[in-house]
């Protein structure tokens, strides 16, 4: 039907009057029946649905209203003139025709919600960069005024907070830990030698006692020196046994319970030279004018003083008890190994063996015995 409406429209001509009247032909009426038929048929311009994209795109399968506007122009149909109208009157067929409400498009809001997400997300890690900064900063600050206090202090310029009794007992504190490491490192040595000792004994031992079997003219001879050899080779593990609990407690006592009061100590010292750092800062400002704008810099170098102040007290509290309580505990072991050390090296050498054995159960000392397999993986935990 469409061929053949076609085909009417292309040979008729249409006479247009002066008034912009067109003259009626006798074929007009079924005509323009057939061309409303076909625009029912066609596509609803209400229907918002069918207009997607964005941004002058159109969907597949979808006309766009320039090419429906280019092919109507284009063809020569005999209502044309009256749909179209005069040019006095301004009106044309598309002005016409329904207006079709274009949608936003979606991605639009799309884009909206991702970035309120977004923004939404970021907002924790934006309060945690703050908060790294603000450490950072007054790390910064922190760092500066101590390194200030520190230079002057080195040249003679700045007062330091002076403790003349609990600065003494450091000083001894640390030339003590010198000398005892002094005595553990000599006592270790003092172990690889006679462990050494201990060894070329049994050997020598296993040796006489092969002789004595072998040489049966120095076969006593040989027999005593082999008893001999292997007595103070069981003598020497004793004795080995004591110089090892000795250099266990005092590895322990210098470098747990010593080290554990000089990094208490450490502390404190960092914090007398925060504290003077602060003081310092504090008179500077309090011999300066006092106007509304350095008021509220006295007041928060107030507050930061007194922080300091009270860190400072309360560590050298700290090392007061600690260097009380290590005294007490070093004079305690050191009574109990020095007392250990003598009886079994006077033991020892005295080749009394029962003297020396009992010396090591007075001390809690237990030796393993020689021949003893070596204990499960679990025994040791």
């Amino acid at each position: 039907m469409s061929d053949g409406i076609m085909g009417k429209a292309a040979t008729m001509e249409i006479t247009i009057h002066s008034n912009g009247d067109s003259a009626q032909l006798p074929e007009d009426d079924s005509l323009e029946q057939d061309l409303q038929q076909v625009m029912v048929s066609g596509p609803n311009l209400n229907e918002t649905s069918i207009v997607s994209g964005g941004y002058g795109g159109t969907a597949e399968g979808i006309i766009a209203s320039g090419t429906i506007k280019a092919k109507l122009e284009a063809v020569d149909l005999p209502w044309k003139q009256r749909a179209v109208g005069s040019p006095k009157d301004g009106k044309s067929f598309f002005n016409l025709l329904p207006k079709v409400r274009i949608c936003k498009p979606r991605s639009s809001n799309v884009h909206q919600t991702q970035s309120h997400s977004v923004t939404a997300s970021s907002e924790p890690a934006r309060g945690i960069a703050v908060e790294k900064f603000d450490v950072v900063k007054k790390w910064g600050i922190n760092t500066y005024k101590c390194t200030k206090q520190l230079i002057s202090e080195r040249f003679g310029r700045g007062s330091r907070t002076v403790d003349l009794e609990l600065e003494a007992q450091i000083e001894v504190l640390r030339d003590t830990k010198r000398k005892y490491e002094n005595v553990l490192r000599l006592s270790r040595a003092l172990t690889t030698h006679f462990y050494s000792l201990v060894q070329t004994q049994r050997a020598l031992g296993e040796a006489f006692s092969d002789l004595s079997q072998k040489s049966p003219e120095l076969q006593e001879e040989f027999g005593y020196n082999a008893e001999t050899q292997k007595l103070l080779c069981k003598n020497g593990e004793t004795l080995l046994g004591a110089v090892n609990f000795f250099v266990s407690s005092i590895n322990t006592l210098v470098n747990k319970t010593m080290e554990d009061t000089l990094l208490t100590i450490k502390l404190f010292e960092n914090a007398r030279l925060e504290y003077d750092a602060y003081r310092t800062d504090l008179e500077e400002l309090n011999l300066g004018p006092r106007d509304p704008v350095t008021l509220p810099k006295i007041d928060l170098a107030q507050q930061l003083y007194a922080v300091h102040k009270e860190k400072y007290e309360r560590l050298r509290s700290d090392v007061t008890i600690k260097l009380k309580f290590l005294e007490e505990n070093k004079v305690k072991v050191m009574h109990k190994q020095l007392l250990l050390f003598h009886n079994a090296i006077s033991a020892y050498f005295a080749g009394n063996q029962q003297q020396l054995e009992q010396t090591l159960k007075q001390f809690n000392v237990k030796l393993k015995a020689p021949s003893s397999e070596k204990p499960s993986w679990l025994e040791e935990q």
